[in-house]
């Protein structure tokens, strides 16, 4: 029986990896610094007996892009990679995504079986971290416009994932993830405080402003280029449209917006 590494295992897709692939019944090895398995990509000495028996790797990819061929190199056993990566990534420049940029090569050299999962912003960066604490505040200012983002559930996400691991016919393939249709982010924040039943409200700012901000709030210099990097991107309007990736893998449409702003809103996590 195969067994299925999942890096990133504490994550917000790992979790939901591991969770639906031991609900079919899957040897599941959930790795990650506070996990089952304990993994570090910081810590070459960990990452063997996390590989230890796996045949399959769900690879989520660390920000520093140094360790992740060395990494793919030692899993000499695996015969499958699925690697979380970034929709837009070759278009994004420097400042934004490397590790998942090495994650692609690396296992595009590998001589496994691989499969890129290149996914849009997740509905759950409002309910999870990101943008959780500004919305909970009343105020989420960015500096996107009126360029829509069709957000994607992350449950959408760890579906996919699960069943590329496991199924067949998806070897050498790169799929886009996204929700049925795109929203701007004020029209986000709008269905969000509907769903929460509160005002809250979406400001728009200038990249320069942005960037001020979160200084201001203490983000690193490193952090600040990418998350600039990366709206840069969606105002470009290089994400803007649906993509097909979770009908063409699950046989169905993915989860709308207003489904998922319902059913977190019920957790009072808006509240």
């Amino acid at each position: 029986m195969r067994e299925i590494l999942i890096l990133g295992a504490t994550g917000k897709t790992g979790r939901r990896v591991v969770r639906l692939l031991r609900a079919e019944g899957e040897r599941v090895r959930p790795a990650s610094r506070s996990g089952e398995v304990r993994f570090d990509w910081s810590e070459p000495a960990t990452w063997e007996n996390a590989l230890r028996g796996a045949e399959a790797v769900y690879l989520v990819a660390p920000d520093d892009p140094a360790p992740v061929h060395d990494f793919v190199k030692r899993a000499t056993a695996v015969r499958r990679f699925v690697v979380l990566s970034g929709r837009g990534l070759d278009l994004v420049g420097e400042d934004f995504g490397q590790g998942m940029a090495a994650a692609e090569r690396a296992v595009r050299d590998s001589g496994a079986e691989w499969t890129i999962l290149r996914a849009n912003n997740f509905d759950q960066n409002f309910d999870e971290d990101l943008w959780h604490a500004p919305l909970r505040a009343g105020r989420l200012a960015l500096p996107i416009g009126d360029v829509p983002e069709p957000f994607v559930d992350v449950e959408d996400v760890a579906a996919v994932a699960a069943a590329v691991l496991t199924g067949d016919g998806h070897a050498g393939r790169t799929y886009d993830l996204s929700g049925p249709r795109g929203l701007t982010f004020g029209a986000a924040v709008e269905i969000i405080a509907r769903a929460a039943g509160r005002s809250i409200e979406y400001a728009e700012l200038t990249p320069e402003a942005y960037r001020a901000e979160l200084l201001a709030q203490g983000y690193p210099e490193a952090a600040v280029a990418a998350l600039d990097a990366l709206f840069a991107l969606h105002r470009a309007g290089h994400t803007a449209e649906p993509a097909d990736g979770v009908q063409r893998v699950l046989g169905r449409p993915p989860v709308a917006f207003e489904d998922y702003a319902t059913r977190i809103a019920a957790t009072g996590a808006w509240s």
